[in-house]
């Protein structure tokens, strides 16, 4: 299975362009969060009305999964908890958002609300708990907040990154997590796009100014991450952990 991924591209409408030009040949075209631009001259509503026909427009180049972000946000939950309703309502076939989960093959790909408060908290919880797939399975997560105390949320002064995720991946091991939101991590010494969190590898595009977004680019067949930046590419060996077919798994318990 082969991913493009990028985040934070915050409205800049021709990374967006760029997004849709190359597209082609990946099996999912994914977005970790903050389309949008709370701090932008447009309307939020206005930008949520152009990015959602970026999306529909990508929709029919890939397969597309978008996650929110905290600048995605154009609602509040009935515990006044940020929410991005706009993102939830544009869901189609082909554009898989917030709340669901797909396989593609033998992938599950699971997408994460940004979570704001206690109430958003427990329901990505009880998603992840609920969206745990079967032996045989990869599983990747798409969160726009990178785990804490990794080289992938830091920002050259201190680690900002999501202490419960940490705890999530530590509980159900997922083999990738897909975040953004630390735009600078990649390009601080002390930082990464790609760290291991337990056996979990986790990674953060970051964010630059241009046409091009950073990029990364992942092969889960031949087990490679390759990250694209204005500071140069870099490749990583993943060494994914080999998964045992169910098949095989029940023939070895029934030898035994």
């Amino acid at each position: 299975m082969k991913i493009l991924f990028v985040a934070d591209l915050h409205y800049a409408l021709k990374q967006f362009d760029w997004l849709a030009a190359n597209a082609v040949g990946h099996d999912a075209v994914i977005i970790g969060g903050d389309l949008l631009d709370l701090a932008g001259v447009v309307e939020i509503d206005v930008q949520a009305i152009v990015v959602e026909k970026y999306l529909k427009r990508l929709r029919q180049l890939s397969r597309v999964l978008v996650c929110s972000g905290n600048h995605d946000g154009d609602e509040r939950n009935a515990a006044g908890e940020s929410i991005a309703r706009w993102l939830k309502d544009a869901g189609t076939d082909g554009l898989h958002v917030d709340g669901e989960s797909i396989d593609v093959g033998t992938t599950r790909i699971t997408v994460c609300p940004w979570w704001d408060g206690p109430v958003s908290r427990g329901e990505l919880e009880a998603q992840l708990e609920a969206s745990r797939p079967p032996e045989g399975f990869r599983w990747v997560w798409i969160h726009h907040a990178p785990p804490d105390r990794s080289k992938v949320s830091w920002t050259g002064k201190k680690f900002a990154g999501d202490d419960q995720l940490v705890g999530w991946i530590n509980r159900l091991s997922p083999d990738c997590v897909l975040s953004g939101h630390i735009h600078n991590a990649p390009f601080y010494p002390d930082g990464s796009w790609i760290d291991r969190v337990g056996e979990t590898w986790v990674f953060n595009p970051g964010r630059q100014i241009g046409s091009c977004p950073t990029t990364l680019s992942i092969d889960l067949e031949s087990e490679r991450a390759d990250w694209n930046s204005l500071a140069g590419p870099e490749s990583k060996c993943l060494n994914l952990r080999k998964l045992v077919p169910p098949d095989a798994a029940k023939s070895s318990a029934d030898g035994a």
